[in-house]
């Protein structure tokens, strides 16, 4: 099993250590961060302790649908496009036969600093669901799932009060899903 350190190097992502002082990290990340936002800065400091530093360019895909990683990124600099393959079963087969074509891709969201991205597959062990490249330069701390294990064990409580708040934040997503869908399903 590759570390997460060998992880990131595999995606082609640059680590320049770890997210220390993570509540001095922006004027704001801990009030406007719906994951941080519940975190004292002390609490927020043990998280950054225990996520590596990451930096992409413009342009350079952070996360690849389709692809498997345990971790998840919180965004600390920068934005990130937020993408999906619209690609049928037919059009697989046409992709095949005309290599120089690219899948259709839709914008699922534009996320900035406070954001967080990956956290479903690194919880689910599914592949990934969405394609996140930087729009400008990004910096993001990172979180593997081994690192939240390692959190819980030293830190009880802040572990325990991230894990609440992914599961508060998959929730919302889903509650917006849910309420996208049933205005489609009206239209109709």
């Amino acid at each position: 099993m590759k570390t997460l350190q060998e992880q990131l190097d595999a995606a082609g992502l640059h680590v320049f250590g770890c997210c220390e002082r993570l509540s001095a990290y922006g004027p704001d990340l801990l009030q406007t961060s719906q994951l941080l936002q519940d975190f004292t800065p002390a609490e927020a400091d043990i998280l950054g302790a225990s996520m590596l530093l990451m930096r992409a360019e413009p342009g350079q895909v952070m996360i690849r649908e389709g692809e498997f990683g345990d971790w998840m990124m919180l965004i600390l600099k920068g934005t990130v496009d937020v993408t999906k393959r619209l690609e049928t079963p037919a059009d697989a087969a046409q992709v095949d036969a005309d290599a120089s074509a690219e899948p259709a891709v839709s914008r699922v969201a534009v996320v900035r600093a406070g954001a967080a991205v990956g956290d479903m597959s690194m919880l689910d062990s599914e592949p990934r669901y969405a394609t996140c490249t930087a729009i400008e330069a990004v910096e993001a701390g990172v979180w593997g799932r081994h690192e939240i294990a390692l959190l819980i064990r030293d830190h009880p409580g802040v572990g325990a009060k991230l894990l609440v708040k992914i599961t508060q934040m998959m929730a919302q997503r889903l509650r917006n899903t849910s309420n996208q869908l049933v205005k489609l399903l009206r239209k109709k």
